[in-house]
Parts: C-alpha cells; structure tokens; sequence
C-alpha cells in the first residue's frame, strides 16, 4: 500500500435497530467528509473508501481483523509516520478515532492544520 487508506461509512444507510428510519450517517465519518470538503487536495494525496454500514465487514476485516471493524479508519502506509496512540494489527497501524484521524491527516496531508 503505497498511500493512507481512510475507510469511511457510506452516508444515507439505515440500521436494523430502527426499521422505520432511513437515511443514518455516522457523524465520526461526517466529521472527516468536512475535512475532505473544506481540503479538496487532501482526497488526491490519499486513498478513500465509502463502505454499507451492515457487518461483518469483510474489506475491514481482511486489513485489520475481526475486532476492528468501526469505521472510520485510517489504514496507515507502510512508510508513514506512525503516532504513538496507532494500533497495530499483523504489521499494519491504523487509526480508529475520528480526532485522531483529522489531526493526522491534517499534519501529514493537508494545506491547512487543525
């Protein structure tokens, strides 16, 4: 993998504990589709995914592993700066925390810092 990987939910999904609704978005996502709104570049020097909300997640879980599933996730490149607070999963540091994933982007990828 030769870029960050940002794994967002895709917005708009319903969710099974509420059957009547439509239309959920994940405001740990929305959070981050600001930060690519407002950074256009940013999308360029990254690569992003747009996953269904329904589990299991096999895209997730074939990087990451099982116990990782929640999105968002910032799937670090093997030569990218790795902060202390990254998990690690066969090799792989990821980030999971929205905050963590803006300020990260911000500091490595983007025009504008937080």
């Amino acid at each position: 993998m030769s870029r960050d990987l940002l794994l967002l939910l895709e917005p708009g999904f319903s969710r099974p504990d509420h059957p009547a609704a439509q239309g959920f978005v994940c405001p740990h996502s929305t959070l981050l589709e600001g930060l690519l709104a407002v950074q256009p570049a940013l999308a360029e020097r990254i690569e992003i995914r747009r996953l269904p909300f329904p589990r299991p997640r096999h895209a997730v879980i074939e990087l990451v592993g099982e116990d990782n599933q929640a999105l968002p996730l910032l799937l670090l490149a093997a030569d990218s700066p790795v902060p202390p607070q990254a998990a690690q999963h066969q090799g792989r540091y990821f980030l999971q925390d929205a905050r963590q994933i803006a300020a990260y982007l911000a500091e490595q990828h983007a025009a504008y810092h937080l």
